[in-house]
């Protein structure tokens, strides 16, 4: 309890300093750098803590929390979610306050849709800012390839960055929806932004259409039956890029399965796109320590240069 206490006491300070603080993560347990809290991850979307637990917590751990909670916060905190991952389903349970009829992520003067109750997902993923910041850095004037977008935070970071045009593809039409929901909130034009609703490793040629591309993300799932298994179908992402950018450009190649190092990557590019070069493995972000780095996310900068055929493909 000694190290959440002192995390709350930080982001009470936060709080007092600011009126309004971007989203981050209180506390992650699940990187086992916290003895005794390898159980949960917190996460303040303010004026929301969603405390999500993988094991039934010790006993009164929850109920002491979220006093304390109550006690340090009760004027800048309205509500405490609790989403247990360990049962059936995901359930979530409002253990303290009112839960707002609309909820954001929070980035600067960026916002994100939210939807804690509803799924065990957030539609945000926190862990991912080093790659937004990346995007941030390298996306200015350029056009954006945007793959397995999800609900399209990538593209608004890079729309708001200056990118000249994003074209967002994944196989949920839904996620997509939230994606053109949130461009919307952020206020961008409707012409900086492209939703493709399409499954990616069979609908090459849709997704060639709109480009040639200067900035190509891949951010699969790692494993989702039916659609992409990181394993077996990475390859053929990579196999794709000289066509999707063939004046050459950069990848930011993502990675989220903790049972995959950054090497299974840098070997699907040595093996299926050997004339890539490696950039950089970014580094991964603060609020996240893993007592395995290599179980950490990994995102992974590549530079693919100009194809022989670079004339051709786009006629």
């Amino acid at each position: 309890m000694t190290l959440l206490v002192d995390r709350i006491t930080g982001l009470q300070k936060k709080l007092l300093l600011n009126q309004v603080i971007d989203s981050y993560r209180l506390l992650h347990g699940r990187g086992r750098c916290y003895e005794g809290l390898e159980f949960v991850n917190i996460d303040f979307f303010q004026p929301v803590l969603l405390v999500v637990l993988y094991k039934e917590p010790p006993e009164n751990w929850l109920n002491d929390y979220v006093g304390f909670m109550k006690d340090k916060l009760s004027e800048q905190l309205s509500c405490v979610l609790v989403q247990r991952r360990y049962l059936p389903n995901a359930p979530s349970e409002i253990v303290l306050g009112i839960l707002p009829e609309q909820t954001f992520a929070r980035r600067g003067q960026l916002l994100f849709n939210l939807h804690l109750n509803a799924q065990q997902n957030s539609g945000f993923f926190l862990d991912m800012e080093v790659g937004r910041q990346w995007i941030e850095n390298n996306t200015a004037g350029k056009r954006v390839l945007n793959l397995f977008a999800y609900t399209c935070a990538f593209s608004v970071v890079a729309v708001a960055a200056g990118a000249e045009k994003v074209v967002n593809v994944d196989m949920s039409s839904p996620a997509l929806n939230l994606g053109r929901a949130n461009h919307q909130l952020n206020n961008m034009p409707k012409a900086k932004a492209e939703f493709v609703a399409e499954n990616i490793l069979k609908s090459w040629s849709r997704v060639k259409k709109p480009g040639p591309y200067d900035v190509v993300i891949i951010d699969p799932p790692s494993y989702q039956k039916g659609s992409f298994i990181a394993e077996k179908d990475y390859a053929k992402v990579i196999r794709r890029l000289p066509e999707l950018m063939p004046q050459g450009g950069i990848v930011l190649a993502c990675l989220n399965a903790p049972e995959l190092s950054d090497e299974f990557l840098k070997i699907q590019f040595a093996e299926h796109l050997p004339e890539a070069k490696f950039v950089e493995r970014l580094a991964s972000h603060l609020d996240f320590p893993d007592v395995n780095p290599e179980q950490q996310l990994k995102l992974l900068v590549y530079k693919v240069p100009e194809s022989l055929n670079s004339v051709k493909a786009y006629q």
